[in-house]
């Protein structure tokens, strides 16, 4: 996790000030509840408050538990504790108080969770199966000494809600002030936990093992490789099937690059390889750099620990980008995650690479469906002016039939100017987000961009999937092939929907589901 601007005093004055009036007073940015203007409505996000990386995500009896790095003070980063949500189903979440908070000068960065189902830490009573938490400790830097970051243990008996620390922290310490966010997971083939935990400045990933999570062995180092213009943080080493094969099944290594990253600011690039409990070999040249993700904005995605076998595996990200994460303009948070994503790996021409769908939890949220008469671009857009959405939480998918080598695609969240535009251009072989003219940009010069994406494909036909929620969009290209994660900020009215093409042979389908909001007494909107 990587380390910014600390909460100022005049944030916290105006947060306190905040909380002291009424409802009636507050602007509609300042609602309670889940019903400001830009507030996701199927995305987890905390109540109030600043929140960035993902945490320890697991499974456990019967529920997905999601910890997340949190400021309890403010809206800004500082005081990093682990926040704390839970869910029966990915889509439904429920916060709970503060799981790990900051102590004794001591910030609680980024980790994982796992479940001690035979008890090879001790930690565990009445012969059931607990939870151990593995996170950087901070200790920010002085103007006697440096900062220091170490690994170190807390535990619960009570299914997470409440949490002990362990006596003998820290469990790893390389006295380095750059040394963080295990992932931690049993390795069947080693027969012992596996750490996975980032040297940021040195481009690596090191690998150490242990039996009882409490003593670790120097396994093996994986890097420098692939892009190296910033510090590696929040790896995740997650073995997956290859074409829904476990027999051909390959690991995937992700890691975060901030900053430096491809569209930039903070992105991750991912490698694909082979993992015998010891080491990490990647299957593909050094120098290739293959991205999980082409927009400005997932970092530091996870995926959940101790899913069952029958369970597709799962991951999920910060939705955010350092370059201007703290001048979002939301209030009272600040930050949110993605959709949580099914992964898998799946061949393609270039080899074998990360596919990523929506969880198929979200279908349960699918509320009025719109399924607009195949045609011309032209006239699909008559048939959506006839028939609008009124939303701005949608699920579109849309399947161009191409003939020319003329761009396609379509503007979403569109009024008068300001649209935002997802498209492909054939003749580059490239799938777009366009924000430039989204709505409300003007707070970082680094936020009215365009990302791009290769997209290698013979077929004539496109299919693009958007996740809108409000100030998000998630597309998924080609199935989950490519995946594009933005923010956007479009007006309050801005619910219009235009597909575009300037070959006239171009025909497209477009249908879409309204999305209802997970957070009680909220209507659509």
């Amino acid at each position: 996790m990587a380390c910014p601007h600390f909460q100022s005093l005049q944030s916290l004055i105006r947060f306190s000030l905040a909380a002291s009036f009424t409802v009636l007073s507050l602007p509609a940015q300042d609602r309670p509840g889940y019903d400001q203007p830009y507030r996701p409505q199927y995305h987890f996000s905390p109540r109030r408050n600043w929140t960035n990386d993902p945490n320890g995500p697991v499974y456990f009896e019967g529920k997905y538990h999601l910890f997340f790095q949190y400021n309890p003070f403010g809206d800004r980063w500082g005081h990093m504790s682990w926040g704390h949500t839970v869910s029966p189903d990915l889509v439904h979440w429920k916060e709970l108080p503060v799981a790990l908070a900051e102590e004794g000068g001591v910030m609680i960065f980024t980790g994982s969770t796992v479940v001690d189902r035979e008890n090879t830490s001790g930690f565990c009573l009445g012969g059931k199966p607990c939870l151990v938490a593995i996170y950087t400790g901070h200790t920010p830097a002085t103007k006697t000494r440096k900062a220091l970051q170490t690994q170190n243990l807390a535990f619960s008996n009570d299914g997470g809600r409440t949490w002990t620390k362990y006596r003998g922290n820290p469990v790893l310490n390389l006295n380095l002030p750059d040394f963080r966010d295990p992932d931690v997971f049993w390795s069947d083939s080693g027969k012992r936990w596996v750490m996975a935990v980032s040297l940021p400045d040195d481009h690596k990933v090191s690998f150490y093992g242990s039996s009882n999570l409490k003593n670790w062995d120097h396994l093996s180092d994986f890097g420098p490789a692939g892009a190296v213009s910033g510090q590696w943080e929040c790896p995740n080493l997650v073995q997956l099937p290859v074409d829904g094969s476990p027999q051909d099944a390959m690991w995937v290594l992700k890691v975060g690059l901030n900053p430096g990253a491809l569209q930039g600011g903070s992105g991750e690039q991912y490698f694909v390889g082979r993992f015998d409990g010891t080491t990490f070999v990647n299957a593909n040249p050094s120098a290739l750099t293959l991205w999980s993700d082409y927009g400005k904005d997932c970092y530091c995605a996870l995926t959940f620990n101790d899913l069952p076998q029958t369970k597709t595996p799962v991951m999920i990200g910060w939705m955010n980008n350092w370059q201007y994460a703290d001048k979002l303009p939301t209030s009272p948070w600040r930050g949110q995650m993605t959709l949580p994503r099914e992964i898998a790996l799946r061949t393609f021409p270039e080899g074998v690479r990360l596919l990523q769908v929506p969880a198929g939890q979200t279908k349960t949220l699918e509320e009025k469906h719109y399924n607009w008469e195949k045609g011309t671009t032209a006239k699909v857009n008559g048939a959506i002016a006839r028939d609008p959405i009124r939303s701005h939480s949608f699920r579109l998918r849309a399947t161009f039939n191409i003939h020319g080598s003329e761009e396609v695609g379509l503007k979403v969240f569109a009024a008068g100017a300001n649209y935002t535009s997802v498209g492909f251009d054939p003749s580059r072989q490239e799938v777009y987000v366009d924000r430039s003219r989204s709505g409300r940009t003007s707070f970082s010069p680094n936020f009215a961009t365009t990302v791009l994406a290769p997209l290698r494909t013979n077929s004539r036909e496109l299919r693009l999937e958007i996740l809108a929620d409000r100030n998000s969009l998630e597309v998924f290209a080609d199935g989950g092939h490519v995946v594009l994660t933005n923010l956007v900020f479009p007006e309050e009215d801005a619910y219009g929907i235009e597909t575009f093409s300037r070959d006239a042979r171009t025909t497209v389908a477009v249908e879409a589901w309204t999305l209802r909001s997970i957070w009680a007494g909220v209507a659509g909107r």
